[in-house]
């Protein structure tokens, strides 16, 4: 039993670093250098398309970012969606209603429904989506262009720098692991598809766009659906989106809940579509279901290696040496030591989207969104 124990173990913890290592490693070979075809005089239109929730203490700055945006290019479409706001995003937009188109909802519908009204008022080539949090950097048209000149394309990915990663240990465990995320979608990008977009920017083909589902998060169903249909994504290193990481553990251990729900519910909606592909099976598979299984990979690494240590060593020793590295870890967390604080950060984000799978499978939705406090400027004085 000792040789199954370990076994099991080594599986589960492979299973656990293969996001990260083996997969990333995998694709290396496949990797190649895409032309850049694009040439500056032949843009294609854009439109741009935000949705806003009680974000008063933002918004004016994302319309005017949104503007100086749009004012790099000849044909830019802007538009907000304002989900039922209960404070004055709606007052605070009314400066910028000469360039920005601004559709107003009584009550709350989620973003996937005002993402599917905002495209459906654009008439735009490409449909740039961000987030009311971000702020783009003025020439992520002219880096997100080019990708598009391949006709293979159907969706290109920004590239998101967490602006606050020194503020905790929270925002400092969350900025490194976006780092690694956005390499990995380097590589994807470079040998086969960029396995899903995240909101904070990417754009898509008009041509290419699906409808969403209301109760279903967009950004990963849209990205996923191009890809679905035959189109590849593409990541663009240059289109820059800079957004504040979390610095509270409690408020990114909510938020990855609602984010592993979210992005689970819209597996089971794809995922009959991805298992017929091979090779897309095995990206997908790879970076985001394994990966939103990492809590429970761990946990049972973790378990196997207890039972095999009970085969070799009597109860006690192993039972109290368990009890004494806990009560060591708690310790320098009370200390608020740096890297034993990124740790738990850690180990709190993966049990977050541990149980926001466990609550898809419940059947939660998280069809509307609130902002994270303390990824707002007025939240910056919380840590944790």
């Amino acid at each position: 039993m000792f040789a199954v124990f370990i076994v099991l173990f080594l599986l589960f913890l492979l299973l656990s670093v293969h996001p990260f290592v083996t997969y990333p490693l995998s694709l290396m070979p496949f990797r190649r250098r895409r032309p850049n075809t694009a040439t500056p005089d032949r843009l294609p239109s854009f439109a741009i398309c935000v949705c806003a929730y009680n974000e008063e203490a933002t918004i004016a700055e994302k319309a005017r970012n949104m503007i100086a945006v749009a004012d790099t290019t000849l044909d830019c479409e802007l538009f907000i969606y304002v989900d039922g706001a209960s404070d004055r995003t709606v007052e605070e937009l009314a400066p910028y209603r000469d360039r920005i188109t601004v559709v107003e909802s009584e009550t709350r519908r989620g973003k996937s429904h005002g993402m599917n009204m905002l495209v459906g008022r654009c008439s735009a080539d490409i449909i740039v989506f961000t987030d009311a949090n971000v702020e783009l950097d003025g020439n992520v048209l002219w880096e997100l262009a080019p990708s598009f000149s391949d006709p293979s394309v159907g969706c290109v990915c920004g590239h998101l720098i967490y602006s606050n990663p020194h503020e905790s240990a929270m925002s400092s465990s969350g900025s490194l692991y976006w780092r690694i995320e956005e390499g990995i979608k380097q590589i994807e990008s470079d040998a086969f598809s960029v396995i899903g977009a995240d909101g904070s920017l990417f754009a898509v083909r008009r041509s290419a766009h699906v409808i969403v589902p209301d109760d279903i998060i967009d950004d990963f169903y849209v990205s996923m659906k191009v890809v679905i249909n035959g189109l590849r994504a593409a990541r663009a290193p240059e289109a820059l989106a800079f957004e504040r990481s979390a610095t509270s553990t409690a408020d990114e251990f909510r938020r990855k809940i609602r984010i592993a729900c979210q992005a689970f519910n819209v597996h089971r909606l794809i995922w009959p579509e991805i298992r017929r592909r091979p090779l897309l099976a095995y990206c997908y598979v790879s970076h985001r279901f394994l990966k939103w299984l990492i809590g429970y990979n761990l946990l049972l690494a973790g378990l196997f290696l207890v039972l095999a240590l009970l085969m070799v060593f009597p109860p006690v020793p192993v039972l109290v040496s368990i009890f004494l590295a806990t009560l060591a870890f708690g310790a320098l967390v009370a200390l608020k030591v740096k890297p034993a604080l990124q740790v738990l950060a850690m180990l709190m984000s993966f049990a977050g989207t541990a149980l926001g799978v466990w609550r898809s499978v419940q059947g939660e939705k998280f069809q509307t969104w609130t902002p994270t406090p303390s990824a707002r400027p007025t939240g910056q004085n919380q840590t944790g």
